[in-house]
Order: C-alpha cells, then sequence, then structure tokens
C-alpha cells in the first residue's frame, strides 16, 4: 500500500502542471516549479514585464528558463513504470476549461468560480483572490455547513406555517356556522322580515366561505412549494458537502444564489366580512351599541373563590367541587363563589358580551370595587352589585346542552345596568341607580351548577 502511495506521487511530480502530461524538455522557472518548454513558453507568449507562475502565481522577472537535464533524465524512468487503471481513469476525467483546454486548478472567491492558470491571470480576475483547489473546498465546505441549520430551521418553521394554513379553513367554517346560528335565531325571532334576505346572505357567506378557502388553499400550495424547496436545497446542500472538493465546487454559486435568494410567500391574510340581515330599526340600536361601546374584558384569578376554576386565557370560569388549595387572597371571593374582571369602570358607556354553557345557575353583572368579598352576605342591591341572576329572575336554570348569550351595557353617568338576550337580539330589562365609586363587572356560578360554563366573548358587530 505504502509503495502504491509512494508511486503515485513520484508519477505526479514527475507531470506538467499545465498540461498534466509527463514532462517533455523541462525547464525550472524562477520560483521553482518545473514545466513543460513548450507548455510555459506558450503560457507567457503574449506577457511582459510580469510573468505568474501558473501554480503559486509568482510573478517571475524574466523568461530565462534553466534546462532540468536530471529531472528530464527521471522523467524517462518514470514514463517506464506501470499506471494504476483507475489512476489514469481518474487523470482522463480531470474536467478542463472550456476556453483554454486546460485543467481547472484554481478558484476565484469572488465569482465563485474554478479557473485554469489562464484565466487565473486574465484581467477578468486579476484583482480577484485566488486560492487552490484544496483550500477553496475547506473554505466551501465550511461556508456549506453554515448554511445547513438555518435552512433547516427554515424548513421547519415552513412547515409549521403549512400546518397552520391547513387548519384555517376548519377556523373559517367554525366562524360561519357561529354566524349562521345567529342568523337563525333572528330568522326566526322575525321571519317575516327576513324571508326575503336570508337566502341572499346565506349565499354570500357561502361565496365568501369558498372565495377564502380557494385563496387559503393557495395558501397553502404556495407554503407547500416552499416548503418542498427548501428540503430540495437542504438535501442538495447536504450531499455537496459530502463531495469531492472539484465537485462540490462545481456549480456552487448556484447553491450560494438559491440560499441567498430564498424568499418566504405571503400568504392571504383575510377579514371575514360579516353579513347583517335587514331588522327592525329598534335593532340597529344594539348593533351600533355593541360595535361603539363593546370592551374586551378578563377575568380577574386573584379575586376567584376557592371552588372556581379561571382558564388560562382568564376569558372562562368554571365551578369545581373540588376545593383548590392555595394561599389565602383578601382581594378574593370567600364565602360567595364570584370572580371580577381585571377593568373597572368609573366613567363611559361599556357593553361585554358573555356566553353561558351547560346546566346549572349563574348570575353576572357589575359590583361596587368597595364590595365586601369575605363577608357572608350575597352580593344584592343594598350593597352595591346589581346582577342578572337567571336563577332568580327570568326563566330558571339553564337546560342540559343550552347555549345562552347575555349582553351587558353600563351607562355611569346616566346611572343604567341595561341586560340583553343575544339569542334573540331581545331586550331583557334594566337597573337605575347613582354610581360614585369604581364599578367592576363580576360572574357567579352556583355551587348546584353542572359542568356549567361562564365564557367571555368579543363579539364582531
Amino acid at each position: 500500500m505504502a509503495f502504491a502511495v509512494s508511486l503515485a506521487k513520484l508519477q505526479a511530480e514527475a507531470r506538467c502542471p499545465i498540461c498534466l502530461d509527463y514532462l517533455r524538455d523541462p525547464i525550472t522557472i524562477e520560483c521553482g516549479h518545473n514545466f513543460c518548454h513548450s507548455c510555459i513558453h506558450q503560457r507567457w507568449e503574449d506577457l511582459q514585464d510580469i510573468f505568474p507562475c501558473p501554480v503559486c502565481l509568482h510573478h517571475c522577472s524574466d523568461r530565462n528558463f534553466k534546462r532540468n537535464i536530471q529531472l528530464c533524465h527521471m522523467t524517462d524512468i518514470v514514463k517506464q513504470l506501470p499506471t494504476p487503471r483507475r489512476k489514469r481513469k481518474r487523470q482522463e476525467e480531470k474536467p478542463l476549461c472550456k476556453k483554454h483546454n486546460e485543467v481547472l486548478a484554481l478558484f476565484c472567491e469572488k465569482d465563485l468560480e474554478l479557473l485554469c492558470p489562464q484565466c487565473g491571470v486574465s484581467s477578468d480576475h486579476q484583482a480577484h483572490r485566488l486560492m487552490s483547489i484544496e483550500e477553496a473546498a475547506a473554505g466551501q465546505r465550511r461556508k456549506l455547513k453554515s448554511f445547513i441549520e438555518p435552512l433547516r430551521q427554515q424548513a421547519e418553521d415552513a412547515e409549521t406555517g403549512y400546518e397552520n394554513e391547513a387548519s384555517k379553513p376548519f377556523e373559517v367554517r367554525r366562524e360561519m356556522e357561529n354566524w349562521k346560528r345567529e342568523l337563525h335565531y333572528e330568522c326566526k325571532e322575525l321571519k317575516y322580515s327576513l324571508e326575503t334576505g336570508q337566502g341572499t346572505i346565506n349565499a354570500c357567506l357561502f361565496m365568501e366561505e369558498k372565495d377564502v378557502e380557494e385563496k387559503l388553499t393557495e395558501n397553502r400550495r404556495q407554503m407547500s412549494n416552499h416548503m418542498s424547496m427548501l428540503n430540495n436545497l437542504l438535501s442538495e446542500i447536504a450531499e455537496k458537502y459530502l463531495q469531492t472538493d472539484l465537485d462540490l465546487l462545481t456549480n456552487i454559486e448556484n447553491i450560494h444564489n438559491r440560499y441567498e435568494h430564498i424568499e418566504t410567500p405571503a400568504v392571504f391574510s383575510y377579514e371575514l366580512k360579516k353579513e347583517s340581515c335587514t331588522l327592525p330599526p329598534h335593532y340597529f340600536g344594539l348593533h351600533k351599541m355593541i360595535s361603539t361601546f363593546q370592551v374586551d374584558l378578563t377575568l380577574d384569578p386573584e379575586t376567584a373563590h376557592a371552588c372556581l376554576i379561571v382558564s388560562r386565557d382568564r376569558k372562562r370560569v368554571m365551578f369545581n367541587t373540588m376545593t383548590r388549595n392555595y394561599l389565602h387572597n383578601p382581594q378574593a371571593f370567600s364565602s360567595y363563589p364570584g370572580v371580577f374582571s381585571y377593568e373597572g369602570f368609573d366613567a363611559g358607556r361599556h357593553f361585554w358580551h358573555v356566553e353561558i354553557r351547560g346546566t346549572g345557575e349563574w348570575s353576572l353583572g357589575v359590583c361596587k370595587e368597595s364590595f365586601l368579598r369575605n363577608c357572608l352576605m350575597s352580593p344584592s342591591l343594598s350593597n352595591g352589585c346589581w346582577q342578572d341572576q337567571l336563577f332568580t329572575t327570568i326563566c330558571g336554570t339553564c337546560l342540559t346542552g343550552q347555549v345562552m348569550q347575555i349582553g351587558v351595557f353600563l351607562d355611569y353617568e346616566l346611572g343604567e345596568i341595561s341586560f340583553y338576550n343575544l339569542n334573540n337580539r331581545s331586550y331583557l330589562y334594566r337597573f337605575t341607580d347613582t354610581f360614585t365609586e369604581k364599578l367592576m363587572p363580576c360572574f357567579s356560578i352556583g355551587p348546584s351548577s353542572k359542568s356549567l360554563t361562564i365564557c367571555i366573548l368579543r363579539d364582531k358587530g
């Protein structure tokens, strides 16, 4: 094995770096490198003053060639040695410059291009940094390695984006179904007024749904194509990284260009337009009230009774028969299963939308901020709470599976708190009083409730 390696090195030393054939009439130039006399003469034929070495680019001062007689005899001896078939084949397959038909032995760092020695001394690359194949391949291999992790991250982000896009049609359908359900309630209450408009509105909703779904489908297609492109480029770079030096540097510019010009496709962002039916005059006041004065409330877990569970998004509360263990908070309800919102109001007009699901007793309204939450009395008008209590004043407890939507409107200066049934857009009743301190929206679930959930909604008008 060692003999074969030594033989290969000896044969390589006996070859001309320009023509890659065995040296013919070898000469030695100023820097010490050896060439065929005809090869170096042809290389420097049109040059004046400066004569760069085709191997190391050393600037020789003149054309004084020194014939190397000893190397000539040694080359004759090497020619008689057998050349392994595999070695001969590899030499024959070395790529050549299409312009000069010489071996590509240099690499231009700026243009990312393989060059032959003659290309390297041309005006096109005169000011560029040129390096050997081995050095260039090592540098480019490091760059390719640095591309892999960012590209893999982009591919993962693209896949996440694709999955998000894939779920949006279901969200669209769900929102559309919610709006259709509201439309059904309104049409049932006002059948005569809506007979002519319901079909048109459903058609508009259907067309909009289809239009959005088509655009979302296009989003998914673009994200899928983008993801495939990233994965293909990632695979190509990973494969390129393992190739031989010459193969790695061949067409490396293409990979650089594709990596540097990666663009995430713009996706269609949608905003559904809710169609509304033609309503009697008194309905316009409620719609305007919702769109003008609606606030987005969040529940305050610090005020929640120990038997109430507040969701992570602080939009839902439900009763828990197993009392949770926690440090006593003086701000929390201790004797009454209630919870306040973070937001309170000491001026202006405010509307909020609440949904009640399940079976049980509930109440909601507003309380004075100074209401004693650790006293044994329940909230009432006498201690500064104005509440809509389903189990006492409206229609009994919720039926199993029933969904009720209640709107609460506070006019602080006018001293009014009004309640609306948003299932059919009807007015329920109101409290009137004089408000002198900050009021807090409050929510309560009775201890006899089963799977009852109060959820704060954001009505879209």
